[in-house]
């Protein structure tokens, strides 16, 4: 297992970090005042069999953890506190079953200015207390601390290895990267190039340590792939497309490893979904904000399930054999208005797991039926 570290003021990696143990309750902010998502993939299956919830809140983070497996929930609690957080929340979640959220900090500095940095924190078990956040830095020093107000939302992925991988837009529109090595330790600032990138990118992690780098841009998708753990990010070629912001996403879908990847088209609200260099598939669904993907066994068939906001603000859900987009996609909306993005996960017992925000930020929760095939959901339960 990989150690985990923090930086000091300097810039370089601790390997320590203290551990918050005093849980108060949370105000969750799971949307802008323009409505988009603070955060997305904010629901996670623990190694225990228990759910559990992220999102942004003033202070720090709000979480919601079932008391057992397919019980009653607590919170919204208040883990990770710090000074300074930025809106918007990035959540990814390694093969050991560590959840890794990423943020970006402000703090005032002497001479009247702002310094922008990234930071890490990592939960190891469900429920318990979340590591300090641990300051990642900033690909710029802190005389020049005027481009780090104009870097984009932080986006985490954790590697086939456990080994986390935080991308950023940086300050004249290129993609920053740092990854830490197997050992735990913090690689240097990788300047990945390109321009005209939007704030917010995405960054998916598929096996054999594979990642995949989405940065959408006024001319096309700029794109960036890691063959292994141990190779560095190449730049591939830009894919067409206008996608809706931070509405990128991937998952792994094929045994020989390929990944599909969905987007929002910005101008007919359509879902689109596509495979290396191949054609962007349409998925029907017009929405707003990014969609949840899951990959799950319904009725003996592989399928994808595909979770979004739909036009009149409620969820709506649909599943497809999996790389069969030629099949077509049916949309089923279900239960009432939402706010920010929904999320896809399985709970203990195998069964898909649909979550959604309220318009007030509280958490309502509905899982696939046992006594119906297909994907049948019970009634919404209000955490």
């Amino acid at each position: 297992m990989a150690l985990r570290s923090r930086q000091t003021a300097g810039g370089e990696p601790q390997r320590s970090g203290s551990i918050v143990t005093t849980p108060v309750a949370a105000t969750p902010r799971v949307a802008t005042e323009d409505g988009r998502p603070t955060v997305t993939g904010w629901l996670r299956l623990g190694k225990d069999g228990r759910l559990s919830a992220y999102a942004p809140a003033t202070g720090g983070v709000a979480r919601w953890t079932e008391t057992r497996p397919g019980g009653a929930w607590t919170g919204p609690e208040l883990v990770a506190p710090g000074k300074g957080l930025q809106s918007h929340l990035s959540v990814a979640q390694g093969p050991d079953g560590y959840v890794h959220l990423a943020a970006l900090r402000q703090t005032p500095i002497e001479d009247g200015g702002t310094w922008t940095e990234l930071v890490h924190a990592i939960q190891y078990q469900t429920g318990r207390p979340v590591k300090n956040w641990a300051v990642v830095g900033s690909p710029y020093p802190r005389r020049d601390w005027k481009l780090g107000l104009r870097m984009g939302h932080p986006s985490v992925g954790v590697d086939s290895l456990g080994n986390a991988q935080i991308v950023v837009r940086n300050a004249f529109g290129g993609v920053s990267a740092r990854g830490q090595e197997p050992s735990g330790k913090w690689a240097g600032w990788a300047d990945l190039n390109g321009n005209g990138a939007d704030r917010s990118i995405s960054v998916v992690a598929a096996e054999g340590g594979r990642m995949f780098i989405h940065a959408p841009s006024d001319d096309g998708i700029m794109r960036f792939r890691r063959a292994a753990a141990d190779a560095k990010f190449e730049r591939v070629d830009k894919l067409p497309g206008h996608p809706e912001t931070a509405t990128v996403n991937g998952l792994e879908t094929g045994e020989d490893g390929s990944v599909t990847f969905f987007l929002r088209d910005a101008d007919s609200g359509e879902l689109r979904a596509w495979r290396g260099d191949g054609p962007m598939e349409s998925l029907g669904g017009r929405g707003s904000g990014p969609v949840a993907v899951l990959r799950k066994e319904i009725d003996g068939v592989d399928c994808t399930v595909l979770a979004q906001r739909d036009r009149d603000g409620r969820p709506a859900i649909a599943a497809y054999p999996t790389e069969q987009e030629e099949a077509g996609v049916t949309w089923t909306p279900t239960g009432e208005v939402c706010v920010g993005a929904p999320a896809l996960t399985v709970d203990a017992d195998g069964r898909v797991v649909l979550g959604v925000f309220t318009v007030d930020g509280g958490l309502r929760i509905t899982r696939q039926r046992t006594d119906e095939p297909g994907l049948a959901l019970e009634a919404w339960q209000q955490v």
